[in-house]
């Protein structure tokens, strides 16, 4: 089953952060409700004369002698390939791949995509386990693209302890990336989002070898004296100001309340600077969120009942949530212990994050034994099984799934303050026994959350009939 990312993301500076974490975050969603998912961790290895050979396109790319040790999150059938999507390496580098973007006809006349290329399916395998940096991990990616080629329109994210960059496609071969700046946040909703790049700035932004001499051979740029990627390459269609600006719009609502803008506005930037320092807990709950507290809100939780205005724009959280990770590199604790993936599986409305430690030898048995058919002794399974349960009676059920998902979350930045404080002999042994821990003390919440909501959810039956009923 194809992987389409159809995604939202979000980038935190480590400025913008309030532990002086870089953050880099997506919820990976597919076209369609069903595509199970498992967390997994590679181990280094040397390998001469390897290559990757993409079932998805036939391409196939030589790979350097060493791989790093990766966290990844494929899909669990890998027949029409692996889609590994985000990870952070054991030099605390983290990518998320891929964004899905547009790219406008005008430029696809000049730069068609190709069809055996880099598409989403490789880019991780072919670029986490062999980078240093996040722009390392920008410049490898790129260079790729510019051999290759790529069938997709697609933005790509990596962070490191100090930077973060997102780099954008542009067709079949070119590229742009900048560097996100230290004390913003960006969002990025399916739309090609990179606005002013200055190309002679090679510590902030960087493009395809001939991107500037390509847009200006073609007739490109609609605004010369300023190069404008986003103007250039992306589109401002009808269609983003109902699937995409919204998204845009209600992360920065959250973040900068005090900004007066329209959902469907096309011209908000990339990059903003927060009202108030963000944490974790504001990225999951963007990640989670649904228009909570607008008349967009899918649940109708604070609308007056209009369900086309509660169903206007494309949700954040919605049937077809897959994976979520939130990539962490801390900057206050040592490096063996700096890096955090915080998974979520199913509909991430009801789902919460588990924070796992990257510097380990192996993930848990119930993330990594994914299976095609529904079996609730897996995570994915068991969070797609309870959305099933709780999207029907969300009223009824809100009160303890939300219970359910403070406690959870909670409980876990408790795990991971223990950990920090507690860490002994070897990093990489103890870490993986306590994401062991943390996960299964939530699994096990997960499967008390399911008895009681089996239970509840047969009291509501709409056949019940009470005995002498109408007699």
């Amino acid at each position: 089953m194809k992987k389409d990312s159809d995604c939202t993301e979000i980038l935190v500076g480590k400025a913008a952060s309030m532990d002086g974490s870089t953050i880099v975050a997506r919820n990976e969603d597919g076209y369609g409700p069903i595509n199970p998912i498992k967390f997994v961790v590679h181990a280094a290895k040397d390998q001469s004369n390897a290559t990757y050979h993409s079932v998805t396109t036939g391409v196939t790319v030589p790979l350097p002698d060493h791989a790093y040790r990766y966290t990844a999150t494929p899909q669990a059938d890998q027949s029409d390939g692996q889609y590994e999507e985000a990870g952070i390496n054991e030099l605390n580098v983290g990518m998320s791949a891929t964004e899905t973007t547009a790219t406008n006809v005008r430029v696809l006349g000049y730069d068609p995509l190709v069809h055996d290329g880099v598409d989403e399916e490789a880019m991780v395998t072919l670029v986490l386990p062999y980078i240093k940096s996040a722009k390392e991990g920008v410049q490898r990616l790129g260079a790729l693209l510019e051999k290759y080629g790529t069938g997709e329109s697609n933005s790509i994210a990596f962070n490191d302890q100090n930077d973060i960059w997102i780099l954008e496609t542009a067709g079949g071969h070119h590229w742009g990336a900048v560097r996100v700046p230290d004390d913003t946040y960006a969002i990025v909703p399916n739309q090609t989002v990179v606005q002013e790049m200055d190309l002679s700035d090679t510590e902030n932004f960087l493009g395809a070898s001939d991107l500037a001499e390509f847009v200006e051979k073609n007739h490109l740029n609609p605004n010369p004296g300023h190069f404008n990627f986003r103007e250039i390459f992306g589109t401002q269609s009808e269609a983003d100001a109902y699937y995409n600006t919204p998204r845009t719009w209600y992360g920065q609502k959250l973040f900068n309340p005090e900004i007066e803008q329209q959902p469907t506005d096309q011209d908000m930037p990339m990059f903003r600077q927060p009202s108030k320092k963000l944490a974790i807990e504001d990225v999951q709950f963007f990640l989670s969120s649904h228009y909570n507290g607008t008349p967009y809100d899918p649940f109708g939780t604070f609308a007056s009942g209009d369900q086309r205005e509660q169903k206007r724009y494309r949700s954040i959280a919605m049937d077809r949530n897959q994976c979520s990770s939130i990539l962490q590199i801390r900057n206050d604790v040592p490096a063996e212990q700096a890096a955090i993936q915080w998974v979520a599986m199913g509909f991430f409305a009801y789902a919460p994050y588990v924070p796992f430690f990257t510097n380990i030898k192996d993930t848990p048995l119930d993330y990594q034994n994914t299976t095609a058919n529904v079996d609730v002794n897996n995570v994915y399974w068991l969070s797609k099984t309870l959305s099933v349960l709780i999207e029907p009676h969300w009223h009824e059920f809100a009160e303890t799934v939300n219970a359910y998902k403070d406690g959870c979350q909670s409980f876990a930045r408790e795990q991971v303050a223990k950990a920090d404080a507690t860490i002994t002999g070897d990093a990489t042994d103890f870490l993986t026994k306590a994401n062991a821990a943390t996960a299964g003390e939530i699994s096990k919440r997960t499967h008390t959350l399911f008895d009681q909501l089996v239970k509840q959810g047969l009291l509501l039956s709409a056949t019940t009939w009470e005995k002498g009923q109408n007699l």
